[in-house]
């Protein structure tokens, strides 16, 4: 075990993993992935108010080029669980509305069909859905355990395209607002990793949307992240752009290795590489010491 972690406290691993959960406010917002403000007009009640869902452009219309950058390990967590085959992954949750779009190519660019693709995050209360993991992960929240909501998979077309129909996701104290995936290739994963917002839009929602703007402001911006290396932050932004019936379109292209012998990149902070190293492993609550699992009053 490395002497820095030796010497963290409880507190400082809990923040480092991110799963002391808490509450957020603030105001601004990017339209279009760094290109702007945009004007008001948020919709709200989940995915039921997409009314123009059938005429979203494609987000994926420029060229990748020819040779592409792998997209980079992050950990799985302690709150991943068992998941459906859908869509929508709401399960009628009200909040903002965002379709996220997936494209995964191969490191030459070339589009992957029959790729699955996981996908998990925390809904507007910053609360996981799910039994099947740590309670940690939805403390005393008999709702969110017998819930599967903000979870599903799907399976990439001829084009290496996957939608997903959910709710901008809520905050929890240690983290920026994220959303897990993880994509496999004839059942083999390839990378799981996590995603992010613009925190000029996180601040706009969060600041002004129900069921956003009750909880006092998030503790954790992008910059303060102890999950993901700073350096290779901007890896993992999600352009953005707000739909005509205030819905938002989020989307990414990922880059998966073709062979499951090419190596793997990875994007671990300097904290969560020392966790590991201690023999801490971040994706299972079980290995934890006993006292990281109890939260501080």
């Amino acid at each position: 075990m490395s002497t820095t972690t030796k010497n963290m406290t409880r507190r400082e691993i809990l923040g480092g993993l991110g799963l002391t959960l808490a509450a957020v406010p603030l105001s601004q917002l990017l339209a279009c992935g760094g290109e702007g403000p945009a004007t008001s007009g948020w919709a709200t009640g989940g995915t039921a108010a997409m009314t123009g869902a059938s005429s979203y452009p494609n987000p994926f219309t420029a060229s990748p080029g020819t040779v592409c950058k792998l997209t980079c390990e992050q950990i799985l967590g302690p709150c991943y669980g068992n998941t459906e085959v859908r869509k929508d992954i709401s399960e009628g949750h009200a909040g903002l509305p965002v379709r996220l779009a997936f494209r995964v190519l191969n490191e030459a660019c070339e589009p992957i069909p029959g790729a699955t693709v996981d996908i998990w995050h925390a809904g507007p209360a910053g609360v996981y859905s799910g039994e099947d993991q740590h309670p940690f992960c939805n403390p005393d929240n008999q709702e969110a355990r017998a819930a599967r909501w903000f979870r599903g998979v799907q399976t990439t077309d001829a084009d290496g395209r996957v939608d997903f129909d959910t709710c901008f996701p809520g905050w929890y104290a240690g983290r920026a607002i994220h959303i897990h995936f993880t994509i496999k290739i004839a059942g083999t994963e390839s990378v799981t990793s996590q995603l992010y917002f613009e925190d000029s839009l996180n601040d706009d929602i969060i600041g002004t949307q129900p069921l956003y703007n009750t909880r006092g402001q998030r503790d954790t911006r992008n910059t303060a992240d102890t999950v993901v290396a700073q350096e290779k932050m901007g890896d993992f932004i999600l352009q953005t752009q707000k739909m005509p019936d205030g819905a938002l379109l989020a989307w990414k292209t990922l880059i998966v290795r073709s062979s499951a012998s090419t190596p793997s990149c990875e994007a671990h902070s300097q904290q969560m590489k020392d966790l590991m190293n201690s023999g801490i492993d971040p994706n299972d609550a079980s290995t934890f010491p006993p006292d990281i699992l109890t939260p501080k009053p």
